[in-house]
């Protein structure tokens, strides 16, 4: 396929090199420069939220598009398992309640399967975002300061599909520097837009700086969002009809703050590289000056692809996809391999067997300077223990040696463990949440985690945030595309995690939990 037809040709965008099909490196000197359709500056969140509708209602299966590889298979065994013992991981868990369940979307058009779980903390609050629904809390107390609201109340007055659509697969993220909030939510109808609202203020509640972001008639499925100090990175699989590669684009942070006009300098992978990570800033203190982004992804049963992306919005030209640098990392296997049986975790009876999103890195990519180190840490879902085990990895120096300075996998031989999120406060210690499932074993939310003085590659026993009281079925045998670790960035220390679990055996009635903890290590 001529990826010029597929891509560079929707309006507004500017192909600064032919981009026949090449090998991963090559693509580095072909950027892509999106210009914005529209942008403006919206009335307070709070007063949209009111008359904001979804032109969707009825429930249906968000879109399944995947990227289609071989299955990533080892033949050894995981020499970096570990079952964690003791007693559970120590830390102080704050507020533990319940989130959106699938019954606050029905409003918003929904309720969808699987749900795409994501929250996150601010300033004040914890906003969670499942789909086409979204809600914000006050941090201190759990209580609602905006109800269940649909996705594209961001929107409102905007005009075009931003407005009229709320197809879900969004992001909600914080900007730590600026004390912002950046909402994000494709458009999945051609012609297929990237719609970004940048609030004002520290208040969720706000005014926004909105943005609307073609895509033409590539489909821009998946997308992932990332901080950084010269751009929100974001990452996109393009379906053009079938799958084309990964896109990776950077949006001009500086100017969507002030409410200017923006661009975004994109570059097409090649098909070999699928779901990547941007890197999100989660330390006060930022990365080196003139850091690039850092994009990750799996490579193969032993390595991981590391690309570093810098941009240059003032001359386009000088931008460049770097790499990749392969990080090697133990063995794996890839669980519920797509070319045999997506659906593979087991719940109790008459719970459907469920899939695990195994073939890709799990949001976030979150990233620490600690001056005299830079990490990263990831996670994604392999086979081991019962079935399914949760690997993770710390990434040191990626900006200059990158190496693997440790790794694990969390394994039980009774329960399988899938669709984590990792993150790091501030004096390092990891906290790894996810959930849990058997054929006994109602799926259940837990996090483990580990302090600098742990072994290295070993984490501290799960601890159970909510015990799940049912099972799914006869729902796509979906289980959430995402889910989500936060740090807190006023202590950058108190950990928040949103993922989803049943309270009763149904279809299409999903709930989610939100918590807060802290090492009490970090102060």
């Amino acid at each position: 396929m001529n990826r010029r037809n597929s891509v560079c040709t929707i309006f507004h965008v500017v192909c600064l090199t032919a981009m026949a099909t090449l090998p991963v490196a090559a693509f580095a000197d072909n950027p892509i420069v999106i210009r914005e359709v529209k942008h403006d500056v919206s009335r307070p969140l709070l007063d949209m939220a009111a008359s904001a509708q979804s032109l969707q209602s009825t429930a249906q299966q968000a879109p399944v598009a995947q990227p289609t590889r071989a299955a990533i298979k080892s033949s050894q065994p995981d020499r970096v398992a570990q079952v964690p013992s003791g007693a559970p991981v120590s830390v102080q868990v704050g507020l533990n309640f319940d989130g959106l369940d699938a019954a606050d979307t029905v409003a918003s058009g929904g309720p969808f399967v699987p749900p795409d779980t994501n929250g996150v903390v601010g300033a004040t609050q914890f906003v969670e975002w499942v789909n086409v629904t979204f809600e914000v809390f006050d941090k201190t107390t759990g209580a609602t300061i905006l109800g269940p609201t649909p996705g594209n109340a961001f929107w409102k007055g905007f005009g075009g599909t931003c407005e009229t659509r709320n197809d879900g697969d969004m992001i909600i993220q914080y900007d730590k520097a600026a004390n912002r909030w950046v909402a994000a939510q494709p458009v999945f109808a051609a012609p297929f837009m990237y719609c970004l609202a940048v609030s004002t203020t520290a208040d969720a509640t706000g005014t926004y700086n909105r943005y609307a972001f073609p895509f033409g008639s590539s489909f821009p499925d998946y997308p992932k969002l990332g901080v950084w100090p010269d751009a929100y990175y974001a990452s996109f699989n393009i379906f053009a009809p079938s799958f084309s590669g990964a896109m990776a684009c950077a949006y001009d942070r500086t100017n969507m703050l002030a409410g200017n006009p923006a661009t975004t300098i994109c570059f097409q992978q090649p098909k070999s590289v699928g779901s990547l990570l941007p890197s999100d800033l989660d330390s006060k203190t930022p990365p080196p000056p003139g850091a690039p982004n850092f994009f990750v992804d799996l490579a193969d049963s032993t390595h991981l692809n590391l690309f570093r992306f810098h941009v240059d919005f003032a001359n386009p030209a000088n931008s460049s996809f770097a790499g990749p640098t392969l990080i090697d990392v133990a063995p794996f296997s890839e669980l519920c391999a797509r070319a045999t049986d997506l659906a593979c975790i087991p719940e109790p009876s008459p719970g459907e067997k469920v899939d695990s999103l195994g073939d890709r890195l799990m949001y976030r990519l979150a990233y620490r300077n600690f001056h005299d180190h830079e990490s990263l840490v990831a996670t994604h879902t392999i086979e081991g223990g019962a079935l399914s085990g949760v690997r993770w990895y710390e990434i040191r120096n990626p900006g200059s040696s990158p190496f693997l300075f440790q790794q694990g996998t969390v394994v039980d031989p009774s329960f399988d463990y899938w669709m984590g999120s990792i993150a790091m406060d501030k004096v390092g210690n990891i906290a790894l949440g996810f959930s849990v499932s058997s054929d006994s074993v109602d799926p259940s939310v837990a996090v483990v985690g580990r302090t600098p003085d742990d072994p290295l590659g070993t984490m501290e026993a799960p601890l159970f945030l909510v015990n799940g009281t049912g099972v799914q079925v006869k729902s796509f045998k979906r289980w959430g595309d995402y889910s989500s670790m936060s740090v807190d960035p006023q202590d950058g220390c108190t950990f928040w995690y949103s993922q989803e679990y049943y309270k009763t055996t149904g279809s299409f009635n999903w709930s989610t939990r939100i918590a807060s903890f802290k090492f009490s290590s970090c102060k």
